[in-house]
């Protein structure tokens, strides 16, 4: 019995997740963006840039913060893929792309590596 309400409570807390970035995902952008050590507001920019740009009669189709936070994070991170499929996860489902970055940052934050330093006997 106390096996199931383990697995209760751990599909709970994957459901309040997963409903955080579903209805509130503007709020789950800046929680990522500051996780990341950026701007708490840069997710703002690809809320805000497609009006103020499309008012200006300039096109935009790629939201510049989820791309940049990507790209960095790869980098940061050594993580295989390439800008052009940035880009594509970005135009499509940029919410799913913030999505991800959080999952990646709690495992990142699980995963710290410890170094332990002795010094050199001479």
């Amino acid at each position: 019995m106390s096996r199931w309400l383990r697995f209760r409570g751990q599909m709970s807390r994957r459901y309040i997740r997963g409903c955080y970035g579903f209805w509130c995902c503007p709020c789950l952008a800046c929680s990522v963006s500051k996780d990341f050590g950026e701007n708490t507001c840069l997710p703002l920019c690809d809320i805000l840039s497609p009006a103020i740009t499309s008012a200006l009669g300039i096109p935009l189709c790629v939201p510049p913060a989820v791309l940049s936070m990507r790209v960095a994070m790869r980098h940061r991170y050594n993580i295989h893929g390439s800008v052009c499929k940035d880009i594509a996860t970005s135009c499509f489902c940029e919410w799913c792309s913030w999505c991800q970055m959080q999952r990646e940052l709690k495992h990142r934050k699980k995963n710290v590596p410890v170094m332990v330093m002795q010094p050199i006997p001479q």
